[in-house]
C-alpha cells in the first residue's frame, strides 16, 4: 500500500479562530486556558479533515501559537535572558515588552512567511524545557489518531540563528550542536516511549548552497539521533529547492526516510538518478504544491511518481512542504466563479489529490474518473481566453532599454529633487499606512456587505486621510502620506483594480503571528484599465503645503506576495505588472506629487535559494522595478521601502534598481546593515529604520538618535533619512503618536549635532 503524508497543515483555522483568539489574549480581554482551548480546537478539527480524507500520515507539533521556529527555542530552553521575568516569555519573545525589544524577524527562506530569529552565543545552555511535541501527541492519541510529530531540525534551527546579545558577531552557531542534538534525542526517545511511529525533521537549510562544515554537521546530528534507543522512524525533510551536494549526505544518514520537494526542487530527480536512489530508504516525495494555489496535473505527477518508486526501497506521496502557506479551502469561496475554483486546490483539496496519487499508484482504474477530470481541467486552463490578453503581450514584447533607465544621473537627479523639495536634514517620513483602526475596518466590511454605500464609504475615508494630514503636520513630519485608510492591503487593493487577478473571500494564510493575508490569485495576464491612487493622493496634497508622498507596491513584490499562475515564467508576469504600475507612476507625476515610493520589500526574500540562478532572477527583478519606476523626470523623487529580510548580499543589485531613496529596516536589526553600506559604499539616501512597528514598544528619543548616530557614523549624514521600519497599520495610535514624536524629536537632535553649518 503506498501511504501518503503531509508536512503540516494551516494552523489559523478556518475562520481566523486562532488570530482573534490570540489577539483577545493579547488585549487582556482571554486568558491563556481560553487561548490554549482555541489551539486545542483547530488542532482537533484538522486532524479529523486529514483523517476523513484517508491520510495515514497526519502531523502532529506543526501547530503553533506565532511561530515554529520560537517553538523550538522554547523547546530547548533558548530563551534570552531579558525575556526570562516576563509574564509570558513565548510572546514576549516574538513581541517584546516595554522594557525588553522583541526578537528579530525574518522570512522563511523564500517564503513570505516570517521566523522568530534564535539569539545563541558560547554559553547558551540548552535543556528540555516544554512538552509540546508529547502534549500535542498525546492529544491526537485521545482522539484515536496515530500522528506523526514534526519539528524542524536541529542544523536548520541553529543556520537560521544569530548571535545574541553579548556573544561574539563570529560566533559559529555548529559549535553548538552537540547539546542542542541532546534535548532533540531526549524528544525523539520519549516521542518513541508514548508509541510515534515516525518523527519528521525538517531541514530546508539544505536546499541552500552547503559545504562541508554544514554536511558534517548533518552527518554528526543524525548519526547521534539515529542512536536512540527505542526510537520511531526519522524522516529528514528538505523542501523549497532541490537537495544538491546535501542529498548523498541525506542518502547516507542513519535514518529511514528523506523528504524532497518535486515541485521547486525539479532538479532533485536528476539527483537521484546520479546517486542511484536512496537504497533502502523511505522516498517522501514532495509532489503535491504546498506553495501554490493550482490544482495538480495528476496524469504528470503519475508520470513522476511511477520513475521515483524505481529510485527508493519505499515511496510515500507527500506535499512538497508544510500546507501553511496555502489557504484552508476552496469550497470557501463564494465568489470565485466555477472555471477559476475548477483550477485551483487549496489545503483540502491538496489532501483529496494526496490520496488520488497514492490510490492511482496501486490501480489507476480505481481513480480513473478523478484523472480524467485532472486532465480535462488542466486542457481547459491551457485553452482558456481568460488567461491571454493580446494587447498586453504586445506592449511586452515592445519594451526596450530606455524603458528602464532615468533620464539622468543620481547626482543630477538629488540636485533637481532637494531644489524642488527643499527638505531639512535628516528629512522624517513614514512608510505609508497609519493605523487601520476598527472604525475603518468595520466601514470596509459594511461596504463589501453593502450596508454602506461608495460615497458615504469614501466620505469616511477621506475625514480620515485629512485627520492623518493633521496629525503628521503636528508631529512635525516633513514629508507625510495620506494614510491608506481606503487600502485592505499593500498587494490586494492594487490586484483588485487590476485584471488579470481573483480575489477571495476567506482565503488567509499566516504572515507572522496573528498578521494573515489573503493573497491575490494571478490566472491571467495583467493590466491596469484605469488610474488606482490619483485622487486620494491630490486630495491630501490639497490639504497640506507640506509634500505627500505617493505611494505604490513594486513589482515583484505584487508578482511574490500573491498566487502567481504557473503556465508561464514568472519574469514574463512581473514584466506585465511593471507596465502596469509604470502607467500609475506616470499619472501620479503628471497630477504633480513630487515623491513616488515604490515598496520592494519581497525582492530578497524572492532571491533563489541556489546561488546558481541569483543573476537571473536579479536580471529580471530589478529591470521590472526599473520600468516601473523610469519614466519620471529628474525632479520627481523615486523612494522604495525593503524590510525584515537580510539584503546585505545584494546591496549592489538595490543600487543598480536606481532609486533616490531607500528606506529600508534596521531597528529590529539594530543598524546590522551598516556594515554592508560601509562595504558596498551605497550612494543613494537612506533611511535606516528606527522604530520597530511589528513591537509595541515606543522607542525613546535618545534610543531613537543612537541608532541615527550609529548610521551617519557609516553614511554621510546628508544621506540619511528618519523613518519607522515599516507601515503603522498594524499599531495602534496610543503607540504610533509618541513613537513619532520621539522620531522627530531625535531627527531635530541629529540636525543640531550632525547637520553642516550654513555657509
Amino acid at each position: 500500500m503506498v501511504l501518503s503524508n503531509v508536512h503540516g497543515f494551516p494552523r489559523i483555522g478556518r475562520r481566523r479562530e486562532l488570530k482573534f483568539a490570540t489577539e483577545r489574549y493579547w488585549a487582556g480581554e482571554a486568558s491563556r486556558g481560553e487561548l490554549a482551548e482555541a489551539g486545542q480546537a483547530i488542532r482537533r478539527e484538522n486532524w479529523r479533515l486529514m483523517r476523513e480524507a484517508g491520510i495515514p500520515l497526519i502531523p502532529s507539533g506543526d501547530f503553533s501559537f506565532y511561530d515554529q521556529v520560537l517553538d523550538v527555542t522554547a523547546l530547548v530552553g533558548a530563551v534570552p535572558e531579558r525575556f526570562r521575568g516576563a509574564e509570558d516569555p513565548y510572546f514576549a519573545m516574538a513581541r517584546g515588552t516595554s522594557e525588553a525589544p522583541a526578537m528579530e524577524m525574518t522570512k522563511w527562506f523564500d517564503t513570505n512567511y516570517h521566523l522568530i530569529v534564535p539569539e545563541l552565543g558560547p554559553d547558551t545552555s540548552f535543556e528540555l524545557s516544554d512538552t509540546k511535541p508529547f502534549d500535542e501527541y498525546l492529544e491526537a492519541r485521545e482522539l484515536d489518531i496515530q500522528t506523526k510529530p514534526v519539528l524542524v531540525g536541529p542544523v536548520t534551527y541553529l543556520l537560521l540563528s544569530k548571535p545574541g546579545e553579548g556573544a561574539p558577531e563570529e560566533l559559529d552557531p555548529l559549535t553548538l550542536l552537540d547539546p542542542l542534538v541532546e534535548v532533540y534525542a531526549q524528544v525523539i526517545g520519549r516521542l518513541g516511549e508514548l508509541g510515534a511511529d515516525w518523527v519528521e525533521l525538517h531541514e530546508p537549510a539544505f536546499v541552500e548552497d552547503r559545504g562541508e562544515p554544514e554536511l558534517d554537521a548533518l552527518r554528526r546530528a543524525y548519526g547521534r539521533l539515529g542512536d536512540v534507543h527505542g526510537r520511531p522512524r526519522i524522516a529528514v525533510a528538505t523542501y523549497f529547492d532541490h537537495a544538491g551536494e546535501a542529498l548523498s549526505a541525506l542518502r547516507d544518514l542513519s535514518v529511514e526516510g528523506v523528504g524532497l520537494d518535486f515541485t521547486r526542487g525539479g532538479r532533485n530527480l536528476e539527483l537521484l538518478r546520479e546517486v542511484g536512489g536512496l537504497g533502502g530508504k523511505t522516498l517522501f516525495a514532495g509532489i503535491v504544491d504546498g506553495r501554490n494555489v493550482w490544482a495538480n496535473d495528476l496524469r504528470a505527477s503519475l508520470g513522476l511518481l511511477a520513475e521515483l518508486r524505481t529510485r527508493a526501497e519505499e515511496l510515500v506521496v507527500s506535499t512538497s512542504c508544510s500546507l501553511q502557506h496555502v489557504p484552508v479551502d476552496v469550497d470557501d469561496e463564494p465568489g470565485l466563479d466555477e472555471e477559476l475554483k475548477g483550477w485551483m486546490a487549496f489545503a483540502v483539496q491538496k489532501l483529496h489529490e494526496l490520496v488520488t496519487l497514492a490510490r492511482a499508484l496501486e490501480d489507476p482504474g480505481e481513480v480513473a474518473r478523478e484523472l480524467d477530470r485532472s486532465a480535462a481541467l488542466h486542457d481547459a486552463r491551457r485553452s482558456s481566453p481568460r488567461t491571454r490578453n493580446p494587447a498586453v503581450r504586445e506592449r511586452v514584447a515592445a519594451l526596450g532599454g530606455s524603458h528602464a533607465r532615468r533620464q539622468s544621473a543620481f547626482e543630477r537627479r538629488r540636485a533637481a529633487q532637494r531644489g524642488r523639495l527643499r527638505l531639512p536634514s535628516f528629512p522624517t517620513t513614514t512608510i505609508g499606512s497609519f493605523p487601520q483602526t476598527a472604525d475603518l475596518r468595520a466601514a470596509r466590511m459594511a461596504l463589501r456587505r453593502g450596508e454602506l454605500d461608495e460615497a458615504e464609504y469614501e466620505r469616511r475615508m477621506r475625514a480620515e486621510v485629512e485627520r492623518v494630514i493633521r496629525l503628521q503636520e503636528e508631529l512635525g513630519l516633513d514629508v507625510l502620506v495620506h494614510g491608506e485608510p481606503e487600502r485592505n492591503d499593500m498587494v490586494q487593493y492594487f490586484g483588485e483594480r487590476m485584471e488579470g487577478y481573483a480575489f477571495t473571500d476567506n482565503a488567509w494564510v499566516q504572515s507572522y503571528g496573528s498578521r494573515y493575508v489573503r493573497p491575490p490569485i494571478i490566472y491571467g495576464d495583467v493590466a491596469r484599465p484605469e488610474p488606482i491612487t490619483i485622487d486620494w493622493i491630490t486630495y491630501a496634497q490639497s490639504l497640506t503645503d507640506r509634500p505627500v508622498k505617493g505611494v505604490l507596491t513594486a513589482p515583484l513584490t505584487m508578482l511574490k506576495w500573491s498566487f502567481v499562475r504557473d503556465d508561464q515564467p514568472e519574469a514574463d508576469t512581473c514584466r506585465q505588472i511593471a507596465l502596469a504600475l509604470r502607467d500609475e507612476v506616470l499619472d501620479l507625476e503628471r497630477a504633480g506629487v513630487p515623491i513616488i515610493q515604490i515598496d520592494d520589500p519581497a525582492i530578497r526574500e524572492g532571491l533563489p535559494l541556489r546561488h546558481e540562478r541569483w543573476n537571473e532572477y536579479l536580471e529580471w527583478a530589478v529591470e521590472s522595478f526599473r520600468i516601473c519606476s523610469s519614466g519620471v523626470s529628474e525632479e520627481t523623487q523615486i523612494q522604495t521601502h525593503m524590510c525584515y529580510s537580510e539584503f546585505g548580499d545584494i546591496l549592489d543589485q538595490i543600487q543598480r534598481m536606481d532609486a533616490d531613496v531607500l528606506l529600508i529596516e534596521a531597528a529590529r536589526s539594530r543598524m546590522e546593515l551598516l556594515d554592508d553600506w560601509a562595504r558596498t559604499g551605497y550612494r543613494g539616501e537612506v533611511g535606516p529604520g528606527v522604530y520597530d512597528i511589528h513591537s509595541p514598544r515606543v522607542p525613546s528619543p535618545e534610543e531613537t538618535a543612537d541608532l541615527l548616530r550609529a548610521a551617519a557614523r557609516v553614511l554621510d549624514p546628508e544621506q540619511l533619512w528618519v523613518n519607522p521600519d515599516c507601515g503603522l497599520k498594524t499599531r495602534r495610535y496610543d503607540e504610533v503618536e509618541p513613537a513619532l514624536r520621539n522620531m522627530v524629536d531625535a531627527a531635530r537632535q541629529l540636525r543640531k549635532e550632525l547637520a553642516p553649518a550654513p555657509a
